[in-house]
């Protein structure tokens, strides 16, 4: 008689980090007392994986999707805003345009919006009363706009009418360029009329949003209070609804999701699993951790596979709290104590393992505050770059013995360069690797 296992995948987000010093050199999980994911560790198998191309650093987004079954290629092109959309249930319209956004803190300047702060203080209430005051916005030329709160001070901006473009530019700078204020939205391709049509109208909802919320009740208290008033929306990652399907399909199992991350929620959505979702999820430190374990049991009375995503050790990282993401840790291994005790097999991921891909959550390292693409490129050249001294160095096919100390010099040099930056030294190695090989 065949013997039917339940399967369980923790994803812990953000896990990985460097030593802390205030820790005597050690990681917040190293530092942390974890009897239960200990155990799970020895008496199972452990590694490391990437789960798009080695060392290449991902978004939430993408990477979580393909632990949940979305092929590569479809996670490799798939937009953030159709995602946080689904997560939200307004994913309706398959015509319409879906953007992530932050309520942000603006304020003018000569022709433009100076950000003073890109979440808005983490805005957490009153939210939906600000969206919903705002309503649908009427942009002109057969164009509509709303806007919709997901998790905190993210929101979704659904533009609706005909002929909208995806291939638009960001209006957030993002945290290394806030300085640099609201961008304009502007067409990719500055011929597409479709995509000069919806820049025009993402930047005319850009001015509406901070005339109308300004002076807003809600903001006015938040002045009062002495907190940053959400009075703008700075939107990145446009798209349209996508088909997609789920890797593990033919497998026919029965699949769920525990979380309280909208983004993730919208992936789940999207490969059609069901959800379990609460109030009491909040993708922070303070979420439900026992709550979340109760619903994780209930999915899996009726489901094969369930994922339970924890946020909160991402967040710590964001606000570079090594304490915090120690303590959470500790209390995550104590509620996983029911767990342990039925008949599953257990998977603990941790996302952002490698150097290039941790979010530390310590002092930033040197090239910290440089985005993704960035960091990839500079490995890219630091590997070029060794490849090329070490090609130099072997030019008079020296002797076996000097082969090789060239050879340990020059991998040892990348590697603790790598290191030093905060770079994927396995990453660099193979650049360098590259040109050696040619």
């Amino acid at each position: 008689m065949l013997t039917h296992h339940k399967g369980l995948m923790i994803i812990l987000d953000g896990l990985g980090d460097r030593s802390i010093a205030a820790f005597g050199g050690k990681t917040p999980l190293e530092a942390a007392n974890t009897p239960n994911m200990d155990s799970l560790a020895a008496s199972g198998q452990t590694g490391m994986m990437d789960p798009m191309l080695q060392g290449l650093p991902l978004s939430t987004h993408t990477s979580t999707g393909m632990l949940l079954g979305l092929p590569r290629k479809a996670a490799a092109v798939l937009a953030r805003g159709p995602v946080e959309a689904a997560g939200i249930s307004i994913a309706d319209d398959p015509n319409g345009l879906y953007i992530r956004g932050n309520f942000a803190s603006l304020e003018q300047a000569g022709g433009g919006f100076r950000i003073l702060d890109r979440r808005a203080g983490r805005i957490d209430t009153e939210t939906h009363v600000l969206a919903s005051d705002l309503g649908e916005v009427d942009l002109g030329d057969g164009l509509w706009a709303s806007l919709h709160p997901a998790t905190q001070h993210r929101v979704v901006v659904k533009l609706s009418g005909p002929e909208l473009s995806d291939a638009i530019t960001d209006t957030d700078p993002g945290s290394q360029y806030a300085t640099q204020g609201v961008l304009d939205c502007q067409a990719i391709d500055p011929l597409d009329a479709s995509a000069m049509r919806t820049a025009q109208a993402l930047n005319r909802f850009t001015r509406v949003v901070y005339e109308r919320l300004s002076r807003h009740p809600v903001n006015l208290s938040r002045l009062d209070l002495g907190l940053p008033p959400a009075n703008g929306v700075i939107c990145r990652s446009p798209g349209k609804l996508p088909q997609v399907r789920t890797s593990i399909g033919h497998l026919k199992l029965k699949n769920a999701l525990v979380a309280g991350e909208k983004t993730v929620l919208g992936l789940a959505v999207m490969l059609g699993y069901r959800t379990y979702r609460d109030p009491a999820f909040t993708s922070l430190p303070n979420t439900d951790l026992q709550k979340k374990i109760a619903y994780t049991k209930q999915a899996l009375k009726d489901h094969d596979l369930v994922f339970l995503h924890v946020k909160a050790p991402d967040i710590c990282s964001h606000d570079l709290n090594p304490g915090a993401k120690r303590d959470l840790l500790e209390a995550f291994d104590d509620a996983i104590s029911p767990l342990l005790q039925d008949d599953l097999v257990i998977g603990i991921i941790a996302l952002q393992v490698l150097y290039s891909l941790q979010r530390p959550a310590g002092v930033p390292t040197l090239l910290s505050p440089l985005p993704h693409l960035a960091l990839v490129g500079i490995a890219v050249g630091l590997g070029l770059l060794c490849g090329i001294v070490f090609v130099w160095l072997v030019r008079a096919r020296p002797a076996g013995e000097e082969l090789v100390l060239f050879l340990l010099g020059i991998c040892a040099f990348a590697s603790g360069a790598a290191l030093q930056w905060g770079l994927s030294p396995l990453f660099v190695s193979v650049a360098m690797g590259a040109v050696v090989a040619n």
